[in-house]
């Protein structure tokens, strides 16, 4: 499996030196130019592992995620290494139809439309008291102070979270995912197995121990009381189904609010056409999403040898689809790398269609909504106060501070 195309033949795309400063886009757009479909060999830090093929065109990412006869999610899903394959096993996420499609199903019923418009004015609450939490002060960090407590209390009013535990939460979460970031997870992926992990079970089953006693309406005791076919969900479906949710509660709008704050403040023209006309913040959003995908790739594994854009497929390859990628495709979007918020794309940062399109969708929407709307009429002029950093990752594709000076307040 290898390529004739020079240098890319040695690329090792999700080499650590590649992400330092978030995704590498000049690196996605010659593979979309020379070898869409790129084969790498190894990955330094799984030596045991054999290597992945990488799927950077909006089209293949599409085929492949629609096709789950051949690209399974069964056999690992959101990495390139199988390391966790037990625990993503757990989760709907990995698994295929028909198992997928039943285990779904009870968690869409906490994510109808319905139960999340009903959500708009707590959630507008949440972000205005986070906001006033700013009042008298020149700065802050965005990251830090802005986007984590607000989501973090946004999903965990959907779980029934505490709010004394969201910071906890967000802990776990935040090493969970950036596994090998220096600052957010220095212990490494050995690390996450020996100490966040049995945290996060001890602390789940305590919910779920409550939840079977004394049953409420949130998310939580929708899993705990849930049949499937008369058989209720084990309780490592029930921790590993709450970990998902509120993984993707606390990284996936924190992740996309920051990178379009950055963008708007990086473009002041652009915040200037939203500060005039605010009917334009959906638009804003969705251009954010399409620019800033939460998460950089999700993966499947071949079922059988197949073809993608002329490249050999064999059973049991690892297939990985980057949205960072897919997203700035030249062949769907005229300069895909200029932020416009009048653009109102249609992307891939919740998927590209099929089973596995992001269940929470709609919240994340809605969530981004709120919070545009609401930063920016408070603090229309605000600017950056210092260099952003990114997580050092190739899974989750976010900042890890955002220094900026507030500004007059409106």
């Amino acid at each position: 499996m290898t390529s004739t195309r020079g240098d890319l033949d040695r690329l090792l795309l999700t080499e650590r030196e590649h992400w330092r400063d978030g995704p590498p886009h000049e690196l996605f757009a010659r593979l979309r130019s020379e070898c869409p479909v790129h084969w790498t060999a190894r990955v330094t830090e799984y030596p045991q592992e054999a290597g992945y093929w990488s799927v950077t065109r909006a089209q293949d990412v599409h085929t492949v995620s629609r096709d789950w006869r051949t690209y399974s999610s069964a056999s690992g899903v959101t990495a390139v290494s199988d390391l966790f394959m037990e625990l993503m096993q757990a989760m709907f996420i990995g698994m295929d139809p028909p198992k997928h499609d039943r285990l779904k199903m009870l968690f869409q019923a906490g994510f109808t439309p319905k139960r999340i418009a009903a959500h708009e004015a707590e959630i507008r609450r949440i972000v205005t008291e986070v906001l006033d939490r700013l009042e008298g002060r020149d700065a802050c960090d965005l990251v830090a102070d802005v986007a984590q407590p607000a989501v973090s209390r946004v999903i965990g009013s959907f779980m029934g979270i505490p709010p004394g535990d969201d910071a906890i939460w967000a802990r776990l979460m935040n090493t969970s995912l950036a596994a090998g970031d220096p600052d957010l997870a220095p212990e490494g992926i050995q690390g996450i197995l020996a100490s966040e992990v049995p945290e996060i079970f001890r602390r789940c089953s305590e919910m779920i121990a409550q939840r079977r006693e004394r049953p409420t309406d949130d998310l939580t005791s929708v899993l705990v009381h849930a049949e499937i076919e008369g058989q209720r969900l084990e309780e490592h479906e029930i921790v590993m189904g709450f970990f998902l949710l509120v993984a993707a509660g606390n990284d996936s709008t924190k992740a996309t609010y920051c990178s379009g704050l950055r963008a708007l403040i990086e473009h002041p023209d652009q915040r200037a056409l939203l500060l005039a006309d605010p009917s334009l913040i959906p638009s804003a959003v969705e251009e954010s999403l399409r620019m800033f995908p939460a998460f950089a790739h999700f993966r499947r594994t071949a079922t059988c040898d197949t073809e993608l854009a002329g490249r050999p497929i064999r059973a049991g390859d690892k297939v990985v689809m980057w949205y960072v990628s897919s997203n700035r495709d030249e062949t769907r979007y005229e300069d895909p790398d200029r932020f416009d918020v009048r653009r109102d794309p249609e992307h891939q940062a919740f998927g590209a269609g099929g089973r596995h399109f992001c269940l929470g969708a709609a919240l994340a929407r809605l969530e981004l909504r709120i919070m545009f709307e609401e930063t920016l009429a408070r603090w229309p002029a605000m600017e950056l106060d210092g260099a952003p950093a990114f997580v050092e990752s190739g899974f989750v594709n976010q900042l890890k501070t955002l220094p900026v000076t507030l500004g007059p307040r409106a």
